[in-house]
């Protein structure tokens, strides 16, 4: 061992690589493992931060851009009805006019129908809401561990001082400022559905400019599916929401249950939430009957909207609904969940359509029939 270590020859290779370590790039130090694991950190730092980015100007900018993506899911649901009047030589400037007409026509009439349904039985609704909530403050003072009456009447008293207070008051100037946004937001996006409707092809090609080649035929591809997807998305759950509507105000009219017409309206609206939006509808339609009509009602409304959601999902909901639309539950709930985070309640309304959408490009990536590769199902031997 002593004679290798004084190795003239073994001196000189390891005082060569000294002097090669010390020349090296500074960049090559990037060529490892470890360098490359930084890389990809930086790389993911970068892109998180560019999501929360945008994310962030969406947030800031929800004036604009929720009655902007409204108004494209709504253009996309119409299209085949404006490339109908296309086709049979209707003006453009006219056949956007009919169909905007028409939307317009159908929100407003869903918004006067809730409106004159609760306003005609909302006095009697609110009559049998009092003796109920009279009925449950008796049974819990019959519990041990109950509030005494002079606790009941402190809160209500203290309930009466904060909607008298200049704090409520304050709120209630927010609300008015709510009240101006979303009439704005409205107006927007009307606006916007109309050139949307009118020169909706036209924006798209232009869009589509700076592509060439492949990338064009992606790029193109990518929107007609897009525009497939939401369109179906919307016609189908709109489908599937009035029938469970129509199903469910049978069910409240055969058991007399008040308010029947508005909570059918609710039932449809609500159905744009999947699985959430179900609940909800079934929950207030049970409350609804428990305090008008007692429990044994309440319980036979409970099983009619469960029978109603039951022959949806497994009947109806698979014929209206394509296979590209199709998301796991897991998913769904994901999406709700970022959604109304981001976006309160219109942004359950969209989060859903959205990941369908966005399930449907990765569907169509590298071909009209062929996925993405990191999303093909992998064979036995391929994996």
């Amino acid at each position: 061992m002593g004679l290798f270590r004084n190795d003239p020859h073994r001196v000189q290779l390891e005082s060569t690589d000294i002097e090669l370590k010390a020349t090296r790039a500074p960049w090559s130090l990037w060529a490892d493992g470890f360098g490359m694991l930084s890389i990809r950190a930086l790389q993911i730092i970068v892109v998180v931060a560019v999501v929360a980015g945008i994310i962030f100007a969406i947030q800031q900018l929800t004036l604009v851009t929720i009655p902007l993506v409204i108004a494209l899911i709504l253009a996309c649901a119409f299209n085949p009805v404006m490339s109908w009047m296309r086709r049979r030589g209707v003006p453009s400037a006219l056949a956007t006019t009919i169909t905007l007409l028409t939307i317009v026509l159908i929100l407003t009439g869903l918004a006067l129908l809730i409106v004159w349904a609760v306003r005609d039985q909302w006095d009697e609704l609110y009559a049998r809401a009092e003796d109920g909530v009279g009925r449950v403050i008796d049974w819990v003072q019959t519990l041990p561990f109950a509030p005494t009456r002079d606790q009941l009447d402190e809160w209500l008293a203290t309930l009466t001082d904060f909607v008298t207070s200049a704090q409520f008051g304050s709120g209630a100037l927010a609300g008015v400022s709510a009240v101006a946004n979303f009439v704005t937001g409205l107006v927007l996006m009307v606006t916007i559905l109309f050139f949307f409707l009118k020169d909706g092809p036209q924006m798209w090609e232009f869009l589509l400019r700076p592509f060439r080649g492949e990338h064009y035929v992606r790029a193109r591809r990518i929107g007609d599916k897009t525009t497939t997807v939401l369109g179906s998305y919307v016609r189908g759950t709109a489908t599937v929401a009035a029938v469970d509507a129509i199903g469910i105000l049978i069910g409240l009219l055969i058991l007399q249950v008040p308010l029947a017409l508005p909570l059918a309206v609710l039932v449809f609206l609500l159905a744009f939430i999947p699985i959430v939006g179900a609940t909800v509808a079934g929950i207030v339609a049970a409350l609804v009957a428990l305090v008008a009509n007692g429990w044994f009602n309440a319980l036979l409304v409970v099983g009619v909207v469960v029978l109603v959601n039951q022959l949806e999902g497994n009947f109806l909901q698979p014929v209206l609904m394509g296979r590209s639309m199709k998301l796991h539950a897991f998913v769904i709930l994901v999406a709700l969940t970022v959604g109304t985070v981001l976006g309160g309640i219109v942004g359950a309304v969209l989060a859903v359509p959205i990941a369908a959408a966005a399930w449907g490009v990765i569907q169509v990536w590298d071909g009209p029939n062929l996925p993405a590769r990191w999303a093909r199902p992998k064979h036995p031997i391929e994996a």
